[in-house]
């Protein structure tokens, strides 16, 4: 009994040490995830596709960086007029969506990263309308997404021709604004040109007015303590320039409207 008592004991004492040996190996490292912040109606940049997934030119370069570095991709659908309350919230790592980058972002603290797109916005109108110019939208309804660099144009540099409709409609996303457009309640919409393009191709109802009315540039927003987070992505966008990867996806006929407006392929 002893003999067999003593065995036991061994035999639980050895079953230990391996017990002991398995939780001393070192874990697999995990795998960082990084969370892009995104308009889900933007196209062709953000858009959630016919397929239920997540697409567009800033996704899928953001799926091109995290893939560089050996990062996981989460995609989260921002509300873009809380955009930045979200992101400091931490409910993603950035705002990369076709975002205008604006002077008092860079004042309040964010990290912006470098421009990779020139932008303008231009109004959209039904093709009968007889509408050429910004002028013949006096005394009309103009409709613009809230939170975006339009809404901030009308509210500032471009007031004095806010003054001169009969109102300005804000809808939470620019798909509602076309919405009221389409259904006559607006005159107009008051957009990103990459946007406009998008959504009036092939639609022979709605036409774009040949005015460009405020100049500006896309960046990508990251919080005041993440400037590391943004020269990591960064690096990682100038490696996919460097070997032809960025100008592949830009290639894609989705794009085709955009694609003479990107920085990095300007040279």
């Amino acid at each position: 009994m002893k003999k067999i008592l003593c065995m036991l004991i061994a035999l639980a004492m050895v079953l230990a040490l391996c017990a002991c040996g398995q939780s001393a190996a070192p874990a697999a490292e995990e795998k960082k995830t990084f969370i892009m912040g995104i308009d889900p109606e933007y196209p062709p940049f953000s858009y959630l596709g016919d397929d239920g997934n997540y697409s567009g030119f800033d996704v899928e370069i953001c799926q091109a960086v995290c893939d560089s570095l050996g990062w996981e991709l989460k995609i989260f659908g921002v509300n873009w007029d809380e955009k930045l309350v979200q992101l400091d919230a931490k409910e993603c790592d950035c705002v990369w969506s076709g975002m205008t980058i604006l002077d008092s972002m860079k004042e309040a603290g964010y990290v912006i990263s470098a421009p990779y797109y020139d932008n303008t916005q231009v109004l959209v109108v039904k093709s009968d309308s007889g509408f050429t110019s910004s002028a013949d939208l006096a005394g009309k309804i103009v409709a613009v997404q809230l939170g975006t660099s339009g809404e901030a144009l009308l509210n500032g540099d471009l007031a004095d021709l806010a003054s001169s409709f009969s109102s300005v409609l804000t809808c939470d996303s620019f798909l509602k604004c076309f919405t009221e457009l389409e259904g006559g309640a607006v005159d107009a919409v008051f957009v990103d040109l990459p946007v406009a393009a998008s959504y009036v191709a092939g639609k022979d109802n709605l036409a774009i007015i040949d005015e460009n009315l405020g100049a500006e540039q896309y960046g990508i927003a990251f919080r005041s303590s993440d400037a590391e987070l943004c020269a990591q992505v960064e690096a990682a966008v100038a490696e996919l320039v460097a070997n032809g990867t960025y100008a592949e996806i830009a290639s894609k006929p989705e794009y085709a409207e955009i694609v003479n407006n990107l920085i990095f392929l300007g040279d």
